[in-house]
């Protein structure tokens, strides 16, 4: 089961690193960060479940960083601003997902105006 986001006053946790492969192994649809060439099970476990949580994490990072892009595109003061039509189209979302995600966005953005780090709140 999947561990809740941490909140605002809660440390992060620091996922186990995702190292890129090598060409040769990332063309080898059979290989996943070397998870097949691990015989024990107990090892597979770990270093599998090390990943997922890395793999999530990564995606949550990911999804702030696209509310605090969406929202700088929106923000009114910019000359060359976007509505959440273009930038529903740019990110392939919903023109709805878009107003959510600026919104998310600016929640983030005030957050670490005011306690100089980015919470972790999901849409």
């Amino acid at each position: 089961m999947a561990e809740p986001t941490p909140r605002r006053n809660e440390p992060r946790l620091r996922p186990a690193p995702l190292l890129f492969e090598p060409a040769e192994a990332a063309a080898d649809p059979e290989h996943f960060f070397d998870l097949e060439s691990i015989d024990d099970p107990r090892a597979l476990l770990t270093r599998a479940t090390e990943l997922t949580q890395a793999f999530r994490a990564a995606a949550d990072r990911a999804v702030e960083f696209q509310a605090m892009a969406a929202a700088q595109l929106a923000d009114p003061r910019r000359f060359d601003r976007l509505t959440a039509a273009d930038i529903a189209e740019r990110a392939e979302w919903t023109e709805d997902y878009a107003k959510k995600m600026v919104e998310f966005g600016r929640d983030l953005m005030r957050g670490a105006d005011t306690e100089g780090r980015t919470p972790v709140d999901p849409v």
